[in-house]
């Protein structure tokens, strides 16, 4: 199986294939996307921009030996033991530490639970809601759900949803594959199951509808680019690096958001948005971004919400 350091490496190969392609093949493409903007299109509440908080609950569901910051040199039949003290900083320091930030600036976050990490650490998980933010799923574990059949599926997604329910009272209706990688099933099973929406795809900078089993269900469109694990573990970005990657993401999606609807995701993971440094970097962010003009944070459930309410929204 892939490590998420892979994936990294990956995304970034092709990136910069992109990049070596004809320009007249990149402005075809261009064109394309570009008929299917919803021009002036605007949120229903008013606001101007909408930024979407993500806070990863993965810390104490991670499987034996789960990669880490440490070198990949444990010999077989050997627990890695500081692996295991740098996710638990997660659920001791870490969101502890950022459910304090949240309540400084007023935001409502939404909370992408592992169902193995919220029955380990069941008083974490439930001071999360109970502090107003929201509870999504994320899975039972980090098993590689893509591949399971659809009855194993369906059980995975329906036992990680049932712990969050169970310990923190809170019904998810939104879903975060490990990773993003859904399988073919995914989008059928969650609205079988009551979801709403899900996140895994990072192909527009607004939410938008699609039809499964025939009825409406929301794409809540979450980041790669305003991600701390991509970014901070997985690049080694400094604080002040992922700060200045936060402001001009912000910058271009509040021009363009004078005339289009348009979403701003950044996501946090427990044991690197929670140090102290990034803390302060999302702190001097989030100072920033609130005094603008129509900016607004939302849940993603609120978003999903808005956006299948609205007539106006993109459907695909």
């Amino acid at each position: 199986m892939s490590s998420r350091r892979d994936f990294i490496r990956q995304g970034s190969l092709i990136g910069a294939a992109t990049l070596l392609q004809p320009a007249s093949l990149l402005a075809s493409a261009g064109a394309q996307t570009q008929t299917m903007h919803t021009p002036h299109s605007k949120w229903a509440d008013g606001s101007r921009l909408i930024i979407s908080v993500s806070m990863q609950f993965e810390a104490g569901g991670e499987p034996a030996n789960a990669e880490s910051p440490f070198p990949h040199n444990m010999q077989a039949g050997y627990t890695d033991l500081p692996a295991q003290t740098w996710y638990a900083y997660g659920y001791k320091e870490g969101i502890p530490r950022m459910l304090d930030l949240w309540d400084k600036f007023g935001i409502k976050v939404t909370s992408h639970m592992v169902g193995s990490a919220v029955l380990k650490n069941p008083d974490l998980a439930r001071e999360i809601v109970t502090r107003g933010h929201e509870a999504a799923a994320h899975g039972m574990n980090w098993a590689t759900q893509y591949t399971m059949p659809y009855e194993e599926e369906r059980r995975f997604i329906k036992e990680g949803a049932d712990a969050v329910h169970k310990v923190t009272g809170a019904t998810p209706v939104g879903y975060n594959a490990n990773w993003l990688r859904r399988g073919d099933n995914t989008l059928k099973i969650l609205q079988e199951l009551g979801f709403r929406y899900h996140i895994d795809d990072i192909s527009r900078d607004e939410p938008y509808i699609l039809q499964v089993n025939e009825k409406d269900f929301a794409v809540v469109p979450y980041t790669l680019r305003c991600n701390d694990i991509v970014l901070i573990e997985g690049r080694h970005f400094s604080a002040g690096q992922f700060l200045e990657q936060l402001k001009l993401e912000f910058n271009q999606l509040y021009e363009e958001s004078a005339t289009r609807r348009r979403m701003m995701s950044v996501s946090f993971h427990d044991r690197i948005g929670g140090t102290p440094q990034v803390v302060q970097a999302a702190k001097e962010f989030f100072a920033f971004a609130a005094a603008q003009k129509g900016v607004v944070f939302r849940t993603k459930k609120d978003i999903a919400d808005m956006t299948l309410q609205d007539k106006t929204s993109i459907r695909e």
